[in-house]
């Protein structure tokens, strides 16, 4: 039995087929531009731009492996988070969607009773609700887009708006549901109070939600439209799996609280899988998991590896010009000449906070330490540590809730590609870590829900037994990692009280200018 696993991320879209073995047996990758901007913060993107790619990518696979096509017995479908389509009557978008990059925000506050407005103060929370409320692309539209606003028949995210592509049905995964929108996390599905104040706060009504299923049960089935536009057999069905992230998780193996999974991607994040609903942070909830009946405790660095990218193009035009001339990748050389650079970076330490997140709303980044010793290695190793001190900080809040210390760690997302990057993130974690047989994780992680959904595994405790196969391990330093904590529990742990206050002049200056 094989299975299509559909994997849409930010700047390309995957078409990966899969034996229940795990294996890979055929692929194909459509790539894109992520976003077009039109203004200072803005992230946008055609939907057509992704179901184009999807139709292509299964199109090739048909022409270039027709056998291993045929063979194909159910689909499935995993996508970047946050981003969102909203669509009229007849399932067509109205503008273009929010990527999850995508920083606008609405003017104004949320609508909150007096005893709503007191329970966020006494807890310090009220500038995070109050930014949740403007980050809402829903109370964007009502303010900025009314005439859009009244035609909106359904809000989707990704997921969901390929699911009715595929399916001709308004529905989607509860392990898929990441976004400013109206989910109890804890319940798995839409909140069922009307006067909850997350639907105040986030503006969007019931009936434009798509219904939700479990993760590895069915969506619906492969539509006469699709059939035609994608090349795959009419009433194949598509089976429900999870956003990026969340499958991530599973393909490494993450189902206990004692192993975790890293995702060194465009956003970094950490995760592990609790039975237990927790919130890691306050006001920052637990993911569905694809797994049925847990959780996914989350921690993210919303720039991530998208720093590597930002140092590349400012500073790395020898390496881009020298990896042209040896036919390799800029990557690859920076990441070799990592060695040449002392754990701690010789005392240069970064801050990734670049971008705001609910936990610190007027939070920047920092690089500090600088002496003249330091070159740009020193930084793009420093951007290396800074993003895993962060994610150091969020595995031990998650292990503070759970009360359980991770002991191993899975690794997926571009990061993870590299030897070296997985050997110092082992040696300032202090536990091995692993990768798996292939690195398009998310895929994977698909296709195991969907092998559960069309019965060939009973559990997913079985799936992954069968499907996940452990390629490479690295093993702590432990001398490095006690460098590494002594740089983490002296001097990053103390940046945010530091800086914050500064922080908070800089977004207040930079607010008024722009209103300038």
């Amino acid at each position: 039995m094989n299975v299509l696993a559909i994997d849409c991320g930010t700047q390309s879209l995957r078409a990966i087929v899969f034996s229940h073995e795990g294996e890979m047996l055929a692929k194909e990758k459509v790539e894109f531009e992520p976003y077009y901007s039109l203004d200072v913060g803005w992230a946008e993107q055609n939907p057509n731009v992704f179901w184009n790619a999807l139709c292509s990518a299964t199109n090739k696979l048909a022409k270039d492996y027709p056998v291993i096509f045929d063979s194909i017995q159910g689909v499935t479908l995993t996508t970047q988070r946050a981003t969102v389509v909203v669509v009229d009557e007849r399932g067509e978008p109205l503008r273009n969607a929010f990527i999850w990059l995508d920083e606008r925000e609405a003017k104004g506050k949320p609508k909150l009773t007096f005893w709503e407005n007191l329970a966020f103060s006494l807890i310090g929370k009220k500038p995070t609700a109050h930014m949740a409320w403007r980050r809402s692309k829903a109370n964007y539209m009502r303010i900025y887009e009314p005439e859009i606003w009244k035609r909106v028949h359904k809000y989707l995210l990704l997921s969901g708006y390929l699911t009715y592509k595929l399916t001709g049905k308004f529905v989607d995964s509860k392990a898929s549901q990441v976004g400013y929108i109206p989910f109890d996390y804890k319940r798995k599905d839409w909140i069922s109070n009307p006067k909850h104040y997350r639907w105040r706060l986030f503006g969007i009504e019931k009936n434009m939600l798509p219904n939700l299923v479990e993760p590895t049960k069915l969506l619906g089935y492969v539509n006469e439209q699709a059939s035609k536009e994608t090349g795959l057999k009419k009433g194949l069905p598509v089976i429900a799996a999870g956003a990026d992230k969340q499958c991530e998780t599973l393909a490494v193996g993450c189902f206990s609280p004692e192993v975790a999974s890293i995702s060194l991607g465009t956003t970094a994040t950490i995760q592990t899988t609790t039975d237990k609903y927790i919130e890691p942070l306050p006001f920052m909830p637990s993911y569905p998991s694809v797994v049925p009946g847990k959780y996914n405790p989350e921690i993210e660095v919303f720039r991530g590896y998208w720093l590597i990218s930002w140092f590349k193009k400012e500073f790395a035009h020898h390496e881009v010009r020298e990896a042209e001339m040896l036919g390799t990748t800029a990557e690859k050389l920076l990441n070799q000449r990592l060695k040449n650079i002392p754990a701690g970076s010789e005392g240069l330490m970064l801050q990734p906070t670049w971008t705001a997140g609910l936990d610190k709303p007027f939070s920047r980044g920092a690089i500090i330490g600088f002496s003249d010793k330091h070159t740009r290695i020193h930084i793009y190793r420093a951007i290396i540590e800074g993003i895993n001190y962060a994610l150091i900080e969020g595995v031990k809040s998650i292990e503070k809730k759970t009360k359980v210390k991770v002991k191993k760690i899975g690794l997926s997302g571009g990061g993870a590609t590299s030897d070296e990057i997985s050997q110092i993130t082992a040696n300032m974690f202090g536990v091995p870590t692993y990768k798996v047989q292939t690195n398009e994780t998310s895929a994977l992680g698909a296709a195991i829900a969907a092998f559960i959904g069309l019965g060939m595994y009973n559990s997913v405790e079985e799936s992954v037994k069968n499907m996940v196969h452990i390629q490479k391990e690295f093993h702590p330093d432990i001398d490095e990692h006690e460098v590494y904590m002594e740089y983490y529990r002296k001097v990053y742990l103390r940046i945010w009280d530091a800086l914050g206050d500064l922080y908070r002049e800089l977004d207040s200056i930079s607010r008024k200018i722009k209103k300038i």
